[in-house]
């Protein structure tokens, strides 16, 4: 007859069995003795690793722990005979056919009957994917390593020829040239030297640093940065015959880094007059836009697009092309996503072909 125990209502029950709870569970569950052998097992120990009971019990624990976890097995096992509970502990076990598995155990001694109550859960999908993540963390610190390398020695070697650009810029007088447009072209690639050389130094400075850069951010003027960057590309949109109608009334001025900022106007920009539809004029349209409270800035262009069903989610990927064009890396975009999602923000697309793009850069509160 079952033993009878009191309920909370004073009733007296039937005490449940807990037989089925220990043979119908997934998690391993085992009655241990202190000798280091199973004196208690039930199915799903025998399933997973592949023995039977017969194997499992015949034989020491410390047998199917893997070879290279077996002394600090021992170890903890060690604990529990001073009656220390064993939470979380995790070891790897090999199956009789070979396979590795990582085993989590929580373990209860009962010193007066030298017996150990453990239960224990699968854990080697989580092992295997937090060895995928970690591995995948070194791969990403190796490709920042060789992007901050790589950035330091172009900004480096690109410094030189710079400052012997601005030489001689400050060599010339203008006075004595006398014809006005020429004047302004060289004071149009003064300026372009000069705004090339403080982004040079930028970079120059931020690759410099051997720990996280913090970025720096500032009140920023819209009509200023990019008055600044079409200036810098005066002769491209003079050239394209692009046409750029900016719209700046709902706010004018964002937080955010300056070089970013020019950044990000400079590649949508050359890239709008790059994809242009062929014998046309470059149409491109930029405004701000205040949506749900959220501060966004639109540009949008009449270009060629692409197929958002076919880039999908490539559209921001490194070196990542979508038409035939020469002057084509697949960086821009790259820079322009990562300048954006770095300082809190995010940017969305929209695309068709030959009906042009529209990109919605929405900025952190």
């Amino acid at each position: 007859m079952m033993p009878k125990v009191n309920s909370q209502n004073g009733l007296v029950q039937d005490r449940f069995d807990s037989e089925p709870f220990f043979e119908v569970s997934q998690d391993l569950m085992c009655i241990a003795g202190f000798d280091g052998y199973f004196k208690r097992i039930n199915p799903a120990v025998s399933k997973l690793l592949g023995y039977t009971e017969e194997e499992l019990f015949s034989r020491p624990i410390n047998d199917f722990v893997y070879e290279e976890d077996k002394y600090v097995t021992d170890g903890h096992r060690s604990k529990l005979k001073k009656n220390v509970p064993l939470l979380n502990f995790e070891n790897r076990y090999q199956t009789k056919s070979g396979e590795i598995l990582w085993l989590s155990w929580t373990s209860i001694p009962v010193p007066e009957s030298e017996l150990v109550y453990a239960v224990a859960k699968n854990v080697t999908q989580k092992k295997n994917l937090e060895e995928e993540r970690n591995k995948l963390l070194v791969s990403l610190s190796k490709i920042n390593e060789e992007l901050q390398h790589l950035i330091h020695m172009a900004s480096h070697d690109l410094r030189a020829p710079v400052n012997n650009l601005l030489a001689l810029f400050g060599l010339l007088d203008l006075e004595r040239i006398e014809d006005e447009e020429t004047r302004s072209l060289i004071n149009v690639l003064q300026s372009t030297t000069t705004g090339l050389n403080v982004t040079l130094n930028y970079y120059l400075d931020a690759a410099s640093q051997k720990k996280s850069l913090h970025v720096p951010v500032e009140r920023l003027n819209l009509h200023e940065v990019l008055n600044g960057v079409l200036l810098s590309i005066n002769s491209l949109i003079t050239g394209s015959g692009a046409v750029v109608d900016v719209d700046f009334s709902e706010f004018d001025t964002v937080d955010f880094n300056k070089v970013y900022m020019e950044s990000i106007f400079l590649n949508l920009m050359t890239n709008s007059i790059k994809y242009a539809k062929p014998d046309t004029q470059p149409d491109i349209a930029i405004a701000t836009k205040i949506t749900n409270g959220n501060r966004q800035l639109i540009f949008s262009d009449k270009g060629l697009g692409f197929d958002m069903e076919k880039v999908k989610n490539k559209v921001f990927g490194l070196h990542q092309t979508f038409h035939n064009h020469a002057d084509s890396k697949g960086i821009g975009l790259f820079l322009v996503y990562n300048h954006i999602n770095s300082l809190g923000g995010h940017i969305e697309v929209e695309s068709k072909v030959n009906e042009g793009v529209r990109f919605v850069i929405t900025f952190k509160d």
